[in-house]
Formats: structure tokens, sequence, C-alpha cells
């Protein structure tokens, strides 16, 4: 086999290792959204969660802790255009790219206790449609960030398999966001 031929091997084996790793993340993913979904829809609601000293209520602790998340996925989000070179704009500071890293995990963890208080102390609900949408993006939110996180340390993938994922899961926490911060700031103020 001559140096030219090689990359040709190569490739395929590599591209078919990667497309076998997208569709086992995207199994387990899919997986863990319906089983989220299921436990919530089973569970009997509990009304109560989690309470922080200084907030008025459980639902004000997930609201303010769920646009931690949003601000630091936000932050996620830039942080990605930047990396990916789509803001080209001068330097990208060497730091960015850990900063993109913590900003994620911490947001991730942020919205830990929104998921458990969700699930716990309501369960899936469909009493409305920002209700019922609220669930489903939850769900989905979780399930497309175990399939970023299975795919984060493959190689073999096409580039745009990561941005395409993580940009789902940006979509996921900002229409959780939405259906959920949103409405109760609008509907309680902007208070704690």
């Amino acid at each position: 086999m001559t140096t030219s031929e090689s990359p040709t091997v190569a490739r395929p084996v590599a591209s078919s290792r990667g497309g076998v790793a997208v569709v086992v993340a995207v199994l387990a993913g899919s997986a863990v959204a319906v089983a989220m979904g299921v436990f919530g829809s089973v569970h009997d609601p509990r009304f109560f969660a989690i309470n922080v000293a200084g907030f008025s209520s459980g639902s004000a602790v997930k609201t303010w802790t769920a646009s931690l998340s949003l601000g630091l996925a936000l932050f996620q989000f830039g942080s990605a255009f930047a990396m990916y070179g789509l803001l080209r704009r001068g330097h990208i500071p060497r730091w960015l790219g850990t900063a993109h890293v913590w900003s994620g995990r911490l947001a991730v963890l942020a919205s830990v206790p929104v998921a458990v208080h969700c699930l716990y102390a309501l369960g899936f609900q469909s009493t409305d449609a920002r209700v019922l949408f609220h669930s489903l993006f939850g769900c989905f939110f979780y399930g497309v960030f175990v399939t970023k996180m299975l795919l984060l340390t493959r190689s073999g993938l096409r580039p745009w398999v990561i941005p395409v994922v993580g940009g789902l899961t940006f979509f996921g926490l900002v229409f959780i966001w939405l259906t959920s911060a949103l409405w109760f700031f609008q509907t309680s103020g902007v208070t704690l």
C-alpha cells in the first residue's frame, strides 16, 4: 500500500467508528430523556423539593438557578463561536477554552437542583401548552446533554457533530428557561 492510499483506507474506518459513536450516544441520550419523562409521569408530585434561605419559595430558587444556568449557557454559546472562529474579531485568549469547559460544568451543576425540583416536586405535566412544552424540553435538554457528554471525547467525528449537539443543548436550555423562569418573572415579578 502506498502512502497516498492509506488516508483513503483509514478515513472510512474512522468515519464509521465516529458514526457508530454518534448513534450510540443518541440512543443513550434518548433513553435518558424517555426515562426522565416516564419517571416524571409516574412519580406522585410532592409540590416541594428545594428551598434556600433568602428565597421566597422553591419556585423562586428554581427560577434564579435556571437563570444562572442560562447566563452560563450564553457564555458557552459565545465562547464556542469564538473558538470555532466564527467571530473573527481579534485574538482569542488562551483561557477561553478552559472558561468554556468550566462554564459548561457550572451551567449543568446549576441546572441539577432545577431538574430535581421539577421531577420530584412537579413531575411531568401537561396541564397547558406552556407546562407541556416545559416538561418536554426538560427531558430533551438532559437527553441531548448526555449525548454531548458521550461524544466530546470521541475521535473520528465529523467536524459539525459537536457544534450541532452543543447548539441543541443550548436550544433546549433556552426553551426551558422561556417556559418557566420567564413565565415566573412575568407573573410574580423579578423577586427573590
